[in-house]
């Protein structure tokens, strides 16, 4: 039996996709199911939230679907050996990388958010195609599609018909598409065995950047990667970038990835030689999306392997997965020579001061924020920074010191790429799960059982300070650091209604006289607050040790606080900023 889905997309100026199966059912009152979340986004996402209703018809009699829990629809009428064709409609308007947008300028989609799956048989073969307009298309002058597949295409009376080869219907939710107006693209790398794979890129939206130039970086990042790994777990492999003003973020697919950026981020015809940080955070970006092929898509955590992504996948292995990728993915700047050692240290910088400025690092260990995902980082709050840390963060660093802890205990013979690479040949370049015992017997082989059972208790599932000072200047990395007091222990946005605080350390200044997240400061000691005014109050209260009486709104409720002096009893709130400077010696020295 094959599933023939037709999804149409008529009607994009609603931002509406119409679906269309057809299928012959093998049991009575079968089952459509959609997935709830997407692989590499760990929260339940609720994609069938945005279909209005299915109908079916059998023999020319239209019924509707009947809901039998929040993600699955019965069909009570079907009959083993009817003909069945069921119709839906799913709305598209979330612009990140995660569902599906659908509007004049663009259709995007992860069939993730698209397609309902029969019986939730994950190996059920199926086709896809869709249909795009006459009326989209004459909107965009050569509309291309990008996707990691590549269809066949038809041009009917009223528009374009993409045709997909048949696949199971699960395998599908792997592989992003993006048609409209897009800039495109390719490029070539060769690994070791002489093979050249073919790399593909699009971008879509208004931009005025310098192709050649992001083609020759690019193109040097994943060679780089491809040097060190050896070969590639696809055959092929598409970058799909949305630019916009602001938004930013990307999504692992099995050989593509979807990506938005500011359009600031992408390379101007003005770029320097040694990339902007601008650039530099979109090259960064492709980096990490890019080696999730490797270590995510085909080394995975366990829980991972053959996931129905129904419910919740815990793992305390996040830290290592995204960790690790979030530690290469701006090293291998550095080891493709896209960048220099100076500006690669000011990114490991950025890494360690977010580190030192989240109080949660002595609360939560890597281990736990891993398995807590589905519930906490995805879902962050004014009290997030206090009691969490972000295994992407904090994860990075643990490779960092994982990295150098491997040199040291190995004599400069091994280090955290050899990890990496053991594994992924492990694999063969098919999925392959791990389980924190099988990452410990790789490590334990190259730095020894004791150093590693040392490590994980201290700095994976403990919450030890990490030694980065220590560990850096091994390698001849000087970390100078600086205390930093923050005004009051709080966080403020200035805006034309006064200070709006956006976050509280606990016991901090403001937070003892009662202040609170979301309330709005709009006088101090009598005159209209403002940042500048904090910050000279600030420095007559140091001066004096007296409190400053604050006007503040709550909601709708003017509240009046008295914000202590620093004292013995009310200490100041202090963070650690460090610079980073040096050769790095043999750890930044790439054989």
């Amino acid at each position: 039996m094959t599933i023939h889905y037709h999804l149409d997309f008529t009607r994009y100026y609603d931002h509406l996709c119409d679906v269309e199966l057809r299928f012959s059912a093998d049991t009575d009152a079968p089952q459509l199911s959609m997935v709830t979340w997407i692989a590499g986004s760990y929260l339940i996402r609720e994609f069938a939230k945005n279909i209005t209703k299915v109908i079916y018809t059998i023999d020319g009699v239209e019924y509707r679907a009947t809901k039998a829990d929040k993600h699955t629809f019965r069909l009570d009428h079907a009959k083993t050996g009817d003909a069945v064709t069921v119709r839906y409609e799913v709305y598209c308007y979330d612009l990140s990388v995660r569902t599906a947008f659908v509007d004049g300028q663009r259709i995007f989609g992860n069939f993730s958010s698209l397609l309902l799956l029969l019986n939730h048989d994950k190996y059920c073969p199926a086709t896809v195609s869709l249909h795009i307009p006459n009326t989209f298309i004459n909107q965009h002058q050569n509309c291309t599609i990008a996707c990691g597949l590549l269809p066949v295409s038809t041009q009917n009376d009223d528009g374009i018909t993409y045709h997909f080869a048949s696949m199971p219907a699960f395998d599908y939710l792997d592989y992003p598409f993006e048609i409209g107006t897009q800039d495109v693209f390719d490029f070539t790398i060769t690994d070791q065995h002489g093979h050249t794979v073919r790399h593909r890129s699009f971008i879509a939206g208004r931009h005025q950047s310098d192709l050649a130039r992001l083609k020759n970086d690019l193109q040097k990042i994943c060679q780089a990667y491809v040097d060190w790994l050896g070969d590639t777990p696809f055959a092929d492999y598409t970058f799909m970038t949305m630019v916009t003003g602001n938004d930013y973020g990307g999504l692992e697919h099995i050989n593509s990835t979807a990506l938005v950026s500011p359009r600031t981020d992408l390379p101007s015809i003005a770029e320097p030689a040694m990339p902007s940080s601008d650039y530099q955070r979109y090259l960064g970006l492709c980096s990490h999306e890019y080696f999730h092929a490797w270590w995510v898509k085909t080394v995975k955590p366990d829980v991972m392997v053959d996931n129905p992504l129904t419910n919740e996948a815990y793992t305390p292995l996040l830290w290592v997965f995204e960790g690790f990728t979030s530690y290469f993915d701006d090293l291998m700047l550095l080891r493709s020579g896209v960048i220099d050692e100076k500006n690669y240290l000011k990114l490991l910088t950025a890494q360690i001061n977010r580190y030192l400025q989240t109080d949660g690092r002595v609360h939560q260990s890597v281990a736990e924020s891993s398995f807590d995902t589905w519930i906490k980082l995805y879902r962050a709050d004014e009290n997030t920074a206090n009691q969490g840390i972000s295994y992407y963060n904090k994860g990075a660093l643990v490779a960092l010191l994982l990295d150098l802890a491997l040199l040291e205990h190995s004599d400069g013979k091994y280090r955290l790429f050899d990890v990496v690479k053991a594994l992924y040949e492990q694999s063969g370049g098919e999925p392959m799960g791990i389980s924190t015992d099988t990452l410990g017997q790789v490590i334990a082989s190259m730095m020894g059982d004791a150093p590693w059972q040392a490590f994980y208790q201290a700095y994976v599932i403990g919450t030890d300070t990490l030694p980065l000072s220590d560990a850096l200047a091994k390698v001849g990395i000087t970390l100078e650091s600086t205390d930093k007091a923050k005004p009051w222990g709080m966080s403020v946005d200035e805006k034309a209604t006064g200070l709006k605080i956006k976050h509280l350390h606990r016991d901090s200044q403001a937070s003892l006289a009662g202040l609170s997240f979301g309330d709005v400061i709009i006088a101090i000691n009598g005159l209209k607050a403002t940042t500048a005014l904090l910050h000279r109050q600030i420095a007559h209260q140091q001066a004096t040790g007296q409190a400053v009486q604050v006007h503040a709104f709550r909601r709708d409720e003017l509240i009046i606080c008295q914000v202590p002096a620093v004292s013995e009893t009310v200490p100041a709130t202090i963070h650690q900023e460090v610079r980073l400077s040096g050769n790095g010696g043999q750890w930044l020295t790439f054989g």
